[in-house]
């Protein structure tokens, strides 16, 4: 880097006598600071050198050397928010990735040295080890400050990232810890001074030979200028000094790499698929709100130069063109974004020229195509809440608890209408309307911090109305307590306040506003019970309600509900003594604690409690669902980022005394609770917070806790249209009537509900009571047969543990909803029905063997035939289930009656797949396995196929029983139909082995099979085949056992002279079939063809005569073919 520019012009000498004192003497312990400092601290903080030597015609040295040691930065907490990013390394990479740590272990391994002030100018070397093999490296250090701000910065090592290098950090905090060490000279300008002429000359000399390479030419440039009378280096009074500080015009902020900013988002941007670069955008984004609450400039330039770069973003183009949605995370860092320019615009000190910039900036950008705009229905202009009566004559919008406005509703008839009947679907913004991530920063610029209400509730904890005097006009300001309320503007805009103020560094007033906020929400939460409870008998009677707040609190782009929330948890920290002050030095998170902090003017209560309050009212407000995907999803993570964050409080008597009445109010809320007795169609479900509940309620009052869960079981979206207790005809179809295509997340809602429901099953273990509940109400709200079956396997897995006696109560409802899922699915089949089918039966057998024998009796709700006789029965039969049920011998009889019954039941309903089966099953007891066998011939002539016979038929011989293996194979032969040219048919082996049976069984069988044979095949070598195994040896025994023949059959006798006319004739077929379409490279294919015909044609008496006629009938029909026909006389003459 080049070295840091002059900043002014410095004249003469400040004075002929300088008086040399002492600069930082050391003090005593105990003794006051001397004036000196105390004043020179103060002017190092806030005056331009150049405005104290305008002041005062002469600065005694003194004086001037302590404003100059003063002046460097004293806190090496900006020095570390200038050296390090907010995010945690990993480990193994905690020095390389943060330049703040590095440069610590260099300044306590003593690598500074040479440190040298010169003036505003600090330099100094820095000496870092080398790598294995590699030499030490020397880096010289140049530092240029004012008013307690680095302001320039150079390094050797050419650093090139967003902030200070180690080398500058070393040096840095060298300066700040061991500032007397440190070798402290005036500007150069005011040595220069003091030298005569002879002096000034020796100097300049002995500069230019020390570095003649590096100024010469401008040594020369500048002594040709100042011996031309004339010029301008000549009219200026003085000269530049890089070591007299900042001038008055100069602005007074810290040095800010804006290039390197730029480059750095703009890479990370490019990297937007990994999620390293959303973690160091986000890390930025933290820099910008650390910054700000330092009250540092650069928080809104660097905001700047990133929301440039964000802008520039070429996929913003590339995705408008296509017509896509960005990713999730690069819309979340979006959001932040948007969130952080609120907080800028609505900084409570900024100049007005500041803010004027900036918004002119956000309208520019707002305007841009390729502006995100934000996604869902969330008002922006919503009317500000007055406590005014509304008219009679009907409900205004300013009454009525929608539209982003405190919903406050006084408890009038004209209220009371907007409870009732209310067009479906949450309000939506009117077309045309262009609300981009920037519209609310923009919004915020219109807000003033000059309300004088406003302005007393942050000045003091005590502020009541004995001290408003003329405050507020109409709109109230005090509750009935006399603790201030904030009304004048929509809650999530007051909530931007709160985040604003805490943003900017002032927390003390970011909590005395959310106290005034909650104090409203109170006053809010009892007018609307008021009004709930004079309309209460006419919405239960109608069993629905319009949506009282169409803009969620959770989930919304400004966040109001973690604003509040995090404001007063903060106040309830406890800071730990040993915490690092530098967040990067931490490898590991430690767990937070907190307190009850008392609020001021509110006995009995505590900023802890009142977060705990306020994030339940949240989360149990009854909202609408917002528009898109992504703000749908933004919905779910805001919910569980509030509720990780109650989780980690740890509940003591005064909280749980809060979750306990929060609950109550909850379950009394009616339309505006998300727990109340009746529910918008539409609105958000509430899973995930009364799990949470549940958890927290259920060790001190088990009672409220289930109430509280089973009420929030509900998900009005999926519920049938169908009038209570009336039976679905087909549940599945019901459901998916009332899927909305809009509802990105149901998948998500429905297994948080099934998660809920899983935890009051686990917790109600041992309570018949509350088991019986909560099966009702699982019943009733959960329509996806996926997740009751993972309910059910849950509730099995906690009912019969290892070694314990099971929980008969809870293993019969995971039995229940394994029914349920079975009749859910009977007709529509999913691919994991198998394993919920032998899931069920181990269940059943769990239970014990009454349980077993019910599904068995009542398969036909609940099963396919198939199922029920292949896993239901063999399941239901197996060595390992009867050890189960340690069942005596009569027990084991009744269980194998049942199972027989089943078996011929599901044969007879599906023959087809079943028979066989039944059969297996049934081999035990000769009178079922009689009636099964009946079954597969009646099965057979009502059109039972083949393969299932020759498969049952197999099965038949492998048990003995050949004549009744015959038979079925002859009516699967009578079934069958093999053309010519199937030689690779799927029945080919079937056939062989029907005929391999009947050659055994004896000439009898074998001359019945013959013409069934001759019917159903005709190919022509399998018919061959046939014979040929046929006449190989004698036939077997006959039906009586007696020998029917003693040498083996002849082709040309009587029964297979039939089989081998049919072959000769297939054969013929067969030929002329394939020399229609033959082409020349199948002729080899048919000379061998011809080979095996001659062979079937010679095994008859005059088959040589036979065959030569066949050929010559051939040679004539294709004379054509005449290189066929060659090959035919080469091979057969």
């Amino acid at each position: 880097m080049d070295p840091p520019a002059a900043k002014r012009s410095r004249g003469g000498p400040s004075g002929p006598e300088e008086r040399d004192a002492r600069a930082g003497a050391a003090r005593g312990r105990g003794r006051p600071e001397a004036l000196l400092d105390l004043s020179a601290k103060r002017v190092a903080e806030s005056w331009a050198f150049e405005q104290v030597e305008e002041r005062l015609s002469r600065v005694p040295e003194p004086v001037q050397k302590r404003i100059v040691f003063w002046s460097f930065p004293r806190s090496e907490r900006e020095i570390c928010m200038y050296s390090s990013l907010g995010y945690q390394p990993l480990e193994g990479e905690h020095d390389a990735r943060v330049p703040f740590t590095r440069g610590l272990h260099l300044l306590q391994s003593g690598a500074v040295d040479r440190v040298l002030q010169v003036g505003f100018h600090l330099s100094g070397n820095v000496r870092e080890p080398g790598g294995p093999g590699e030499p030490e490296r020397l880096y010289h250090i140049s530092i240029s400050f004012d008013r307690c701000k680095i302001t320039s910065v150079s390094c050797g090592c050419d650093n090139r990232d967003l902030f200070y290098c180690a080398h500058v950090v070393a040096l840095s905090l060298y300066r700040i810890r061991h500032a007397r060490q440190v070798e402290l000279r005036l500007p150069i300008s005011e040595t220069l001074s003091q030298m005569n002429r002879d002096q000034l000359q020796k100097f300049v000399q002995y500069l230019i030979s020390a570095h003649h390479t590096e100024v010469l030419p401008t040594a020369q440039r500048l002594a040709d200028e100042i011996l031309l009378l004339g010029s301008e280096i000549n009219l200026v009074h003085g000269a530049p000094d890089p070591t007299a500080g900042a001038g008055i015009e100069d602005a007074n902020c810290w040095h800010l790499d804006e290039e390197q900013i730029q480059e750095q988002v703009k890479q990370l941007l490019s990297n937007g698929g990994y999620y390293g670069a959303s973690q160091q955008l986000r890390s930025m984004f933290s820099k910008v709100r650390e910054m700000l609450r330092m009250q540092d400039s650069n928080g809104a330039r660097m905001l700047i130069l990133m929301t440039e770069q964000f802008l520039q973003d070429p996929r913003l183009a590339l995705w408008r063109q296509q017509g896509a949605g960005m990713t999730d995370k690069c819309r979340q860092l979006w959001d932040e974004l948007g969130a952080l320019w609120v907080c800028v615009v609505l900084s409570p000190h900024c100049k007005p020229e500041e803010r004027a910039g900036w918004l002119q900036l956000l309208c520019k950008w707002d305007k841009l195509e390729v502006c995100p705009l934000e996604e869902g229905n969330y008002a922006f202009d919503g009317p500000s809440l007055q406590p005014t009566v509304a008219p009679s004559s009907g409900p205004s919008p300013e009454s009525a608890p929608g539209g982003g406005s405190w919903p406050y509703p006084p408890p009038e008839p004209a209220h009371r209408a907007a409870l009732g009947p209310c067009p479906p679907g949450p309000e939506v913004e009117a077309a045309g309307s262009r609300h981009t991530v920037f519209s609310r920063a923009l919004q915020a610029g219109e807000l003033h911090w000059n309300d004088a209400h406003l302005q007393r509730i942050l000045a003091s904890d005590t502020y009541g109305p004995s001290l408003k005097g003329n405050v507020g006009g109409d709109k109230l300001t005090f509750d009935s307590q006399g603790r201030p309320l904030w009304l004048g503007e929509p809650f999530p805009t007051a909530c931007a306040r709160v985040d604003t103020l805490r943003a900017h560094g002032y927390p003390r007033q970011a909590l005395r506003l959310a106290g005034a906020m909650v104090n409203t929400l109170r006053l809010q939460r009892r007018h609307q019970l008021e009004s709930y409870k004079q309309q209460k008998k006419e919405l239960l009677q109608k069993g629905s309600t319009c949506i009282t707040n169409t803009e969620g609190w959770v989930g919304h782009p400004l966040d109001p509900i973690g604003c509040l929330c995090r404001a007063l948890l903060e106040a309830c920290r406890l800071e730990e003594e040993t915490l690092s002050l530098y967040p990067d030095e931490g490898s590991e998170k430690r767990k937070v604690a907190y307190q009850h902090v008392p609020v001021p003017g509110s006995p009995g209560e505590s900023y802890f409690a009142m977060a705990l309050e306020v994030a339940l009212l949240g989360l149990g407000q009854q909202r609408a669902l917002p528009e898109g995907l992504y703000a749908q999803d933004k919905v779910v993570r805001n919910e569980e980022q509030l509720l990780a964050l109650l989780e980690e409080v740890e509940l003591d008597e005064r909280l749980v005394q809060v979750l306990r009445k929060q609950a109550g109010l909850l379950l009394e809320g009616g339309p505006f609770s998300g727990f109340g007795e009746v529910l918008f169609r539409e609105s958000v479900p509430m899973h995930t917070c009364a799990r949470y509940l549940f958890t927290a309620l259920l060790p001190h009052d088990p009672d409220l806790a289930y109430r509280l869960a089973l009420r929030a079981m509900r998900l009005p979206v999926l519920e049938s249209t169908f009038p209570a207790g009336e039976p679905h005809p087909n549940p599945l179809e019901s459901i998916m009537s009332n899927r909305f295509p809009r509802w990105f997340i149901l998948g998500h809602l429905e297994t948080r509900q099934c998660e809920l429901a899983s935890a009051m099953l686990m917790a109600a273990k041992g309570d018949p009571k509350w088991l019986h509940a909560v099966l009702g109400s699982v019943q009733q709200n959960i329509h996806s047969p996926a997740l009751l079956f993972k309910l059910a396997q849950d509730a099995c897995k906690t009912a019969a543990p290892a070694s314990v006696p099971p929980d008969t109560t809870l293993l019969g409802i995971a039995l229940e909803l394994g029914l349920q899922v079975m009749r859910m699915t009977l007709n529509t089949m999913t691919w994991r029905r198998r394993e919920m089918v032998r899931w069920l039966v181990t269940c059943a057998t769990e239970i014990g063997p009454q349980a077993l024998m019910n599904i068995m009796q009542n398969w036909y709700s609940l099963f396919t035939p198939v199922e029920a006789a292949t896993i239901v029965a063999v399941t239901g039969t197996t060595h390992a289930t009867l050890l189960r049920l340690q069942l005596d011998g009569p027990q084991r009889e009744e269980l194998w009656a049942c199972t027989r019954t089943l078996a011929l039941q599901c044969a007879m309903k599906d023959p087809q797949n079943c028979a066989l089966p039944a059969l297996t099953l049934c081999e035990k007891n000769q009178a079922a396995f009689e009636a099964a066998y009946q079954i597969v011939l009646d099965a057979a002539a009502g059109g039972l196929g083949h393969a299932h016979l020759f498969t049952v038929a197999r099965y038949m011989e492998h048990r003995g029983l050949p004549l009744r293996a015959y038979k079925l194979a002859t009516l699967a032969l009578a079934q069958l139909s093999i053309a010519f040219n199937q030689d690779s048919h799927p029945a080919v082996n079937d056939v062989l082995w029907a005929c391999s049976l009947s050659h055994s069984l004896g000439r009898h069988e074998l001359s019945a099979i013959v013409p069934l044979i001759i019917r159903s095949v005709h190919c022509a070598p399998m018919l061959s085949d046939i014979l040929r195994r046929w006449t190989l040896s004698a036939p077997g025994l006959g039906p009586l056992g007696a020998r029917r023949a003693a040498k083996p059959l002849g082709a040309d006798r009587a029964p297979l002279c039939q089989l081998l006319e049919a072959a000769v004739a297939a054969y013929i077929t067969t030929s002329h079939s394939r020399l229609t379409h033959i082409s020349p490279r199948h002729y080899g294919d048919f000379i061998e063809f011809l080979g095996k015909a001659r062979e079937t044609f010679l095994l008859a008496p005059d088959g040589h005569l036979q065959f030569s006629q066949f050929l010559e009938n051939l040679k004539q029909t294709y004379k054509g073919k005449k290189k066929l026909m060659l090959l035919v006389r080469e091979r057969f003459g």
